[in-house]
């Protein structure tokens, strides 16, 4: 299998590196979204991890195992022919760069926008044998974790008792929302590891801007978490389940109740880790503020109010590992 073009010592240099955790967590919570209890722990968990992962979640994984396959097949191809496929400025695949501002990862993805039409041009070029499988896939997988992301959100709305129910849920229901989907990989790099016993970082600690993020990968570990403690546990692969991470916009219309999850990626030194993340952004325009139905009397907002538009071209101006929040702090100076 061809894959990423080895680093040269001066790219080398601009990805961390880290040992290998084996600090694995067993506390990290499994929700099965067929309980009748799943709106309450779904809610703990938004507030204790800002992440979780379910099961029973309605997706086929035949369709899981069948997208997989195609991303396999795409990023073993040259370096030349995925480069065909175009920078992603904003959609298209991307090695190595993360974001314009000289964040660096032991990675390559392919991003695409959730429109069809531009999954459509995108797939003549991923999968040339058969676009239109690719295509087909692709939207068919959308709809199932989008469908997925709907009913996380109306859960959230029963355990916090906001009306209406589907507030949060017609943010990425609406036909502008601002939602993207991801497909990565981390490519194995075992020199460096038998070298110094050092795994590459993937990509590097951050949070997800969004209202809501679902993700899932294959068998090969690499995903880490910080706690409220900020201590970092791995999570263990499962590829059967999803993951679903708190994002900073669901942490401002909570008010701060579900914090946004901290989380970095580190490559394996022998195997290669594939995953697929479906972030769930509001339309451009929409109001992020705290929901009414949430304040208490006597309740301060920890947050200024704020368009989608306007936090995305800030985070888009950041480091990875910013507070991107803190310039919308309520108490902040300046800000947007």
């Amino acid at each position: 299998m061809v894959v990423l073009s080895q680093p040269s010592l001066d790219q080398l240099s601009l990805i961390k590196t880290c040992k290998p955790s084996t600090n694995f967590s067993t506390s990290i919570p499994l929700i099965d979204l067929s309980k009748p209890d799943a709106a309450k722990l779904v809610v703990k968990a938004c507030q204790d991890f800002g992440f979780f992962k379910v099961i029973n979640h309605g997706v086929s994984m035949e369709l899981v195992k069948k997208l997989e396959g195609e991303a396999v097949k795409f990023f073993g191809l040259s370096q030349s022919e995925k480069n065909k496929v175009g920078p992603a400025k904003p959609f298209g695949y991307g090695s190595k760069a993360i974001g314009p501002n000289g964040d660096m990862g032991w990675i390559e993805f392919i991003l695409l926008s959730i429109d069809p039409k531009l999954v459509a041009q995108k797939s003549f070029y991923i999968s040339k044998e058969n676009p239109e499988n690719f295509r087909s896939l692709v939207t068919d997988y959308l709809e199932a974790v989008r469908k997925l992301s709907f009913e996380i959100l109306e859960l959230i709305a029963d355990g916090l008792e906001i009306k209406p129910r589907n507030v949060l849920r017609r943010l990425l229901e609406d036909e502008e929302s601002d939602s993207v989907f991801r497909l990565n990989h981390y490519p194995p790099f075992p020199e460096l590891q038998a070298l110094s016993g050092e795994n590459l970082v993937g990509f590097g600690e951050h949070t997800d801007p969004q209202i809501i993020s679902v993700g899932r990968s294959n068998t090969t570990s690499g995903l880490q978490i910080s706690l409220q403690d900020g201590t970092w546990v791995s999570v263990p692969p499962d590829h059967l389940s999803f993951f679903i991470n708190v994002g900073d916009s669901l942490q401002v219309m909570t008010n701060g109740r579900f914090k946004s999850v901290k989380h970095r990626v580190f490559a394996d030194g022998t195997k290669s880790r594939y995953s697929m993340i479906y972030f769930g952004g509001p339309p451009l325009k929409s109001k992020i503020n705290v929901l009414p139905s949430l304040m208490k009397a006597g309740e301060q907002r920890l947050y200024k109010e704020f368009t989608w538009e306007e936090y995305k071209k800030s985070a888009y101006k950041s480091r990875l590992g910013d507070n991107r929040l803190s310039l919308f702090e309520a108490n902040a100076i300046g800000g947007r």
